[in-house]
Order: C-alpha cells, then sequence, then structure tokens
C-alpha cells in the first residue's frame, strides 16, 4: 500500500491501484503478461517457509514512512542509516536490515531486461551500497511489486514476468531481504504470483527474507505461511493514532498463524515520525512488540530525537518482540478500551499489555492465573519500560494513562521476595474541572504484593498555580495484599485557566518489608473545560475534549480530505452540501463536554461524496457510557440521513464513527449540520 504525493486523494491502496490501472492495466482485451520469464526449475526447490530465515520477526528499517519517493532518498541516506545502527546501539539492539522501498529504480529496464538503480539516487549502484550495509555487519534489503510497475505514480518497472531475472539480480546484488508489494497486478492471482517469487528466490541460492506485501487482501494468513517470511495483514499505516490502532486491532486476531519464520505484518513503526506523542509511541513500540511484528523503523534516524532512540532500543521490550518460542499474544480482554494482551515466553514467564484505548486514565487488570501461570507463593512483575521489578501475589494491575500502555512481563519463580511489593494507584473520576471552580477527586493506593508496603503516602500534583489539598489521610502504616488508602483531594484550577488538557501526577512513597525505598507514579490528564452556552448551537463550534481520527486529523466544517490538516472539501452527502459540522475517517472518536446541562444531539450523517462510490461508515452518539443514537451501515450511496439522541444529564458527548464491518478504505464520513441544544 502506497501513499503517493502526488495525488489529490488516497485512502487505500485500492484507490491507488485503479489510479494507476485506469484506462492502462483493466483495459478490455488487455493480455497479462507471462507470470514468470523462465519455467520452474526441474528440481525441487525449497520452500521459503522452510528457508531458516526469520527465526524470530525481522528488525530493521525502511525509508518510506519518512521519505516516500522524495530526493532525500539516495545512498547517502542508506549509508547514513547503516551508520546510526551502529553508533547508536540499534545494532546491539538487534537491528539488522536496511530496507529499501520504492523509487530505486530506473524508470525503464535496459536492454537485456534487466533492472538498473537511478543514477541520481544511487550513482555508485545497489550492490556497492549492499557492500556498505555488510561492511557494517549489517543487512540490506530491496522493494518490488508483484505486477508490472510498481506503487508509485512514476510506475517503476515491477516484477511480474520477470521474477527469475529480478531474484537473480538481487542476489548478484547481495540482498537480503525482498518486499514484494501487490500494485499493477494484472488480475493475476495473488497466490500464483507470490508463489513464482518464492520459487525464484529459491533458485538462485541465496538466503533472502521473503516479505509478502499484499495488504491482506487475499487472507494470506491462510497460505502465506508455506511461501514467505512475512506478510501484511492489513493496508499502509500513517503517522496518527487512528491508523496505528485500526491495524493493531486488525492484527491480534491473527495470532494463530504466527510463528517462526512466518510472521503477521501490521506494517512499520512510525515511532518518532511526529504525528503521536512519547505515550502513544510507546503503546505502538509495544503493541507490535506484544504481537511479535517485524520491528521495522519508519522514522529519519538523522533527525530522530533522543526520546525515540529510547522507545526503539529498549533492550526489554524488543525481547518480547524476539522471544525465540515465536507466539504472538492474544487478547484477554477488551471491555470498554482497557485492553489485556498476553503473550507465552520460551522460560515460562508472560509478557503482558495492560493497554488503554481510551482518552483518559483507566484501571486494568487480570491475574496470574488468567495469565496461564501456575499458582504460586508469589509472582515476580517486571516493568519494562520502568525497568524494575516487584512482588504480586497474583494480581496484575495498574492505572494507565490515557492511549498508554503498561508492558510487564510476569513470571511465577521462587526469587519473588527478593523485591519489593507492588501498589496500584488509582484514579476517580476522571478530572473534567472548571477553571476557577474546584472539582473533588479521590484516589487509591492499593497493596498488590505478597509483602506489605510499609509507611504509605499519596501525593497528588498539578501545574503551576494550582491548588491541590488533601481532605482525608494521604498516608498509613501498611498496605497488605488488597488494602488500599483512599484519598479524597480538593482541586482548583485558577480563573481564567484557558479550556484544554492539564498534566496533573499521582504519586506514592512507602518501603518494602527489608527497608528499600520506593516511589512509583502515574501521569493523568484533567481537563478544564467551560460549559456550553444555553440554546441551541453547533457542537462542532464547541471545544473539543479529545479526537481520534483513523486517517488524517478530523476536519471542522469540512470533509477529512487526505492526511494534512486543512485539506478537506465542503461537507456533501448525496450532492447535498452542509456548511457546518465535522470530517472525520473511521475508525474515529470526538467528544465533547456539555457539563450536564444539554438535551439533544441532531445530525445529518453519511459518506461524503469526495470518495466517489466507495465507503461504508456506522455512526453512534454516546452520553457518557451509554449509546444513545446509532445508525445502520451506511453507504456512498445514501443521502443524508437524519440522527438523533437524547443526551439529558450527560458530562460527555462522544461522537463515534466505525468502518461498517468491512475495513476503513475509503471510509470519509460527516457529521453535518451538527447541532446541540442546552
Amino acid at each position: 500500500m502506497r501513499h503517493l504525493p502526488t495525488r489529490t486523494t488516497r485512502t487505500s491502496r485500492r484507490g491507488v491501484i485503479g489510479a494507476v490501472m485506469a484506462g492502462l492495466l483493466c483495459a478490455a482485451g488487455t493480455t497479462a503478461p507471462a507470470v514468470a520469464d523462465s519455467p520452474a526449475p526441474a528440481h525441487a526447490v525449497t520452500p521459503q517457509s522452510g528457508n531458516g530465515l526469520a527465526l524470530t520477526p525481522p528488525m530493521g528499517f525502511n525509508n518510506w514512512n519518512s521519505t516516500h519517493c522524495r530526493a532525500e532518498f539516495d545512498q547517502s541516506m542508506v549509508k547514513g542509516i547503516a551508520d546510526i545502527f551502529v553508533e547508536k546501539g540499534l545494532k546491539d539492539a538487534g537491528y539488522q536490515y536496511v530496507n529499501l522501498d520504492d523509487c530505486w529504480a530506473k524508470p525503464q529496464r535496459n536492454a537485456d531486461g534487466k533492472l538498473e538503480a537511478d543514477p541520481q539516487r544511487f550513482p555508485d549502484g545497489i550492490k556497492a551500497v549492499a557492500d556498505y550495509v555488510h561492511s557494517k555487519g549489517l543487512k540490506i534489503g530491496i522493494y518490488t511489486s508483484a505486477g508490472t510497475k510498481t506503487c508509485d505514480s512514476v510506475g517503476l518497472p515491477g516484477a511480474l514476468g520477470h521474477e527469475y531475472s529480478d531474484a537473480q539480480q538481487f542476489a548478484d546484488w547481495g540482498i537480503d531481504y525482498l518486499k514484494y508489494d501487490n500494485c499493477n497486478n494484472q488480475g493475476v492471482d495473488a497466490r500464483k504470483r507470490y508463489t513464482t517469487m518464492r520459487d525464484a528466490l529459491a533458485a538462485t541460492g541465496r538466503p533472502i527474507v521473503y516479505s509478502i506485501c499484499e495488504w491482506g487482501e487475499n487472507k494470506p494468513w491462510e497460505w502465506a505461511g508455506e511461501l514467505g517470511n512475512l506478510w501484511r495483514t492489513t493496508g499502509d499505516i500513517n503517522d496518527s493514532w487512528g491508523s496505528m490502532l485500526s491495524i493493531m486491532k486488525q492484527n491480534l486476531p491473527l495470532a494463530a498463524a504466527a510463528g517462526p519464520g512466518r510472521w503477521n505484518d501490521p506494517d512499520m513503526l512510525e515511532v518518532g515520525n511526529g504525528g503521536m506523542t512519547d505515550t502513544e509511541y510507546r503503546t505502538h513500540f509495544s503493541m507490535w512488540s506484544i504481537m511479535a511484528a517485524p520491528l521495522l523503523i519508519g522514522s529519519d534516524l538523522r533527525k530522530a530525537s533522543a526520546e525515540t532512540f529510547e522507545i526503539l532500543s529498549n533492550h526489554e521490550v524488543v525481547a518480547v518482540d524476539q522471544d525465540p518460542l515465536g507466539k504472538q499474544g492474544t487478547v484477554l480482554s477488551s471491555t470498554g478500551g482497557r485492553w489485556v494482551v498476553a503473550k507465552e515466553m520460551r522460560d515460562g514467564s508472560r509478557a503482558v499489555a495492560l493497554f488503554n484505548e481510551t482518552g483518559g486514565a483507566q484501571r486494568i487488570a487480570t491475574t496470574a492465573a488468567e495469565l496461564g501461570l501456575p499458582q504460586a507463593g508469589g509472582y515476580t512483575m517486571r516493568d519494562l519500560w520502568e525497568h524494575r521489578s516487584y512482588n504480586t501475589a497474583g494480581t496484575v494491575a495498574a492505572t494507565v494513562p490515557a492511549h498508554g500502555t503498561v508492558l510487564l512481563r510476569v513470571s511465577a519463580d521462587d526469587k519473588w521476595a527478593a523485591h519489593p511489593p507492588a501498589v496500584e494507584l488509582g484514579l476517580e473520576p476522571s478530572p473534567l474541572i472548571e477553571a476557577g471552580r474546584t472539582a473533588t477527586l479521590t484516589t487509591t493506593v492499593t497493596g498488590l504484593g505478597r509483602t506489605p508496603a510499609r509507611e504509605v503516602s499519596a501525593l497528588l500534583t498539578g501545574p503551576s498555580g494550582w491548588r491541590v489539598r488533601a481532605l482525608s489521610p494521604s498516608a498509613a502504616p501498611a498496605l497488605p495484599t488488597g488494602r488500599s488508602l483512599t484519598t479524597r483531594w480538593q482541586v482548583t484550577a485558577p480563573a481564567g485557566t484557558p479550556t484544554g488538557a492539564y498534566d496533573l501526577t499521582l504519586g506514592a512513597r512507602y518501603r518494602s518489608p527489608a527497608g528499600t525505598r520506593v516511589r512509583s507514579t502515574v501521569p493523568f490528564r484533567a481537563h478544564v473545560v467551560v460549559a456550553p452556552p444555553a440554546g441551541d448551537g453547533y457542537l462542532s463550534d464547541l471545544p473539543r475534549l479529545s479526537a481520534t481520527n483513523g486517517w488524517g486529523p478530523v476536519e471542522k466544517d469540512t470533509s477529512n480530505g487526505e492526511s494534512g490538516a486543512g485539506d478537506g472539501n465542503p461537507l456533501t452527502i448525496g450532492g447535498t452540501v452542509f456548511t457546518k459540522g465535522l470530517g472525520v475517517h473511521a475508525d474515529s472518536a470526538v467528544e465533547f463536554y456539555t457539563g450536564g446541562a444539554c438535551r439533544t444531539v441532531t445530525a445529518q450523517v453519511g459518506v461524503d461524496d469526495e470518495k466517489g462510490t466507495k465507503g461504508t461508515v456506522a455512526f453512534e452518539i454516546w452520553a457518557d457510557g451509554t449509546k444513545a443514537a446509532s445508525t445502520g451501515v451506511l453507504t456512498n450511496a445514501m443521502p443524508a440521513l437524519p440522527v438523533t439522541a437524547d443526551v439529558s444529564g450527560a458530562r460527555v458527548v462522544r461522537l463515534v464513527v466505525t468502518d461498517g464491518g468491512d475495513g476503513v478504505d475509503s471510509d470519509h464520513a460527516d457529521w453535518a449540520d451538527l447541532r446541540i441544544t442546552c
């Protein structure tokens, strides 16, 4: 799947194929080329799934997410990435492959039908670059498509009909990894095309990791394990929370297909590209690791921050991804956006991700028994981001910040008593504070350890100028297993504080029975809000508490458009144009503070006309935790549908758009004429 910078519309690979092939490859009477440039060899070839490669998920770099086909993608960049792998410790962390994506080649083959490197980008040729990467103790990957042309709009030569020649050329250059895309495929059966390249790679005799990139269109998890080492399960990722979340949800149910040498691939990492927060990037990295996904860095490491390198080189998190047992994590629960995903490890321990999909801090919990661990006197619980170990009597729980993930490794061992007891910090409710007015918050510190936490104290801190005062005791002499210190706090944001999110921290200090001092903290956000004005108005004009979107930002008074802010068009459903509302892309959720003062939300909803005949979505309106209205599945062929929801008494109204059950392709959705009565 490819984002084409020269195009003005983009949501899915299918859209790209249609644009590139229109009038050319799908015209009546077009004859598909031969599937291979030479017959299969008479001798048996080794199936790629049995090539002994990628026994743990491949780790490395791919330039596409950070450079696309811009001029900065060249041999200097590729060599520089190899240097950074060594200098910044990424090689030591396990990263091996420096992979080239589209646009490395000249637009035409030479007179002998061979591929040639773009002389502007790679004046020394691909073999020279491969030799440099190999000199660093690293490996190199390359890209082509299982079609007549690659995915970029320039239309560079693909491998369909040239599989054996191209595979041998890659081998001669010293290539170690092939990403094989799906554009301009002439309608040839996917299994046939990918089988031919499997055989061609095997015929070279060179070990080349085979990455099948057919976007999950033909359920490759059901058949690609016999052909390749990894296969894309979804369309392209983009650097947004909504995109990452949607892809994660598509990939999680496929755990049974993964194993050593054969991996589900939910696409490259966006960590460090700037479209998400560091908290969201840690979630991205945590969830890809617990899903045993390939870890292919997609950011420009020449410009990466120290925090980006810290996330990418976390050896303890990488070890979860690279565990030789080769299990993909499975979902134990996902109620209300509170996810527990567990992965069995070779040493008998369990990696567990407590992932918070929602926009506010949430308590997420499981137990050692639910994780499949044997009964034991105590358990060791290692926090892989904090790099600290605790003992627990069996409860595994944490209050997880919005969009955050607590990644743990839990084991039943006889060394649990060497670690201090775990405590869980809790906060109820999620703070919504009107400036100049006082809100009351309740916090808890709960003992989870087999041993008690002693001399426990709780502390709540807010931004400079905020008043925070304990209304009940904030200390306890000891917290045995399951006992809690509950404290009520009075929190006041100064009058005139602008609306928005503000950081607070809940902390606890205590001692272990051996005297070890421990400090634990959990960050969370309080939202300074303003009550909506009385009367009728446009909900889209109110400040948002939070917004997530499947592609690009939520747009006010225009359609979703593309990936950039402000690139939408007038809201148009079934030919009717609306001047006010929100343009979103499934999966999407937008929250507004209504303060219990509003009664009704109304809208005209549907798929925006900018996607032609594509797109299927469903709309929901939630009043606090209750679904107040919903539509069935709507398509682009339908006119705008009126929807009304009773939101009486709700403090928060949440607008949700789902994908209609068929994936997010072209799901541009409009909340048109979006009104609220207060």
